[in-house]
């Protein structure tokens, strides 16, 4: 801040300086630049083949083990329910009507055939993005694939 002139008294003392603009003196570029540089396209070409199979395989490990973990945990909680219905079934706590059962599938899989015939447009072309991803992301994704299934033998 510089000051403008001495304030008198009938001014307030935001009106004794002058604000001055320092943006005005920088010259614009985007937080992209000024961090990475300005030849700094996507963020996985600046490091070598090496580097991007080894940062693929460890996001593919850590994805890997949790899907694991997550799908034994699932597994258990699905088949421990299910054990559980049919113990309490054979002992006479719970009547299950197996006739009824069947029908709601049924109909539940047809519904679910309609809906997925629907939604095949936008199903291809979320695959159609992934495929296009990973097109430009090989090596990358050659090494997450690989950790990943490192990370379920784990």
């Amino acid at each position: 801040m510089v000051p403008r002139k001495p304030p008198e008294e009938d001014e307030g003392e935001d009106d004794a300086y002058e604000l001055l603009d320092l943006t005005e003196c920088v010259p614009r570029r985007s937080w992209w630049n000024r961090v990475f540089g300005h030849r700094s396209g996507p963020m996985v070409d600046k490091y070598s083949v090496a580097t991007r199979i080894v940062l693929g395989g460890v996001t593919g490990w850590c994805a890997g083990f949790l899907f694991q973990k997550v799908g034994k945990l699932a597994a258990t909680a699905v088949g421990g329910g299910f054990l559980l219905l049919q113990i309490a079934s054979h002992s006479g706590y719970v009547q299950i009507d197996w006739n009824r059962v069947a029908k709601d599938v049924h109909k539940a899989r047809r519904q679910i055939k309609k809906r997925a015939n629907k939604a095949a447009p936008e199903v291809n072309n979320i695959i159609g993005e992934a495929t296009e991803f990973l097109k430009q992301n090989m090596v990358v994704s050659t090494g997450f694939v690989g950790g990943f299934f490192i990370g379920l033998a784990s």
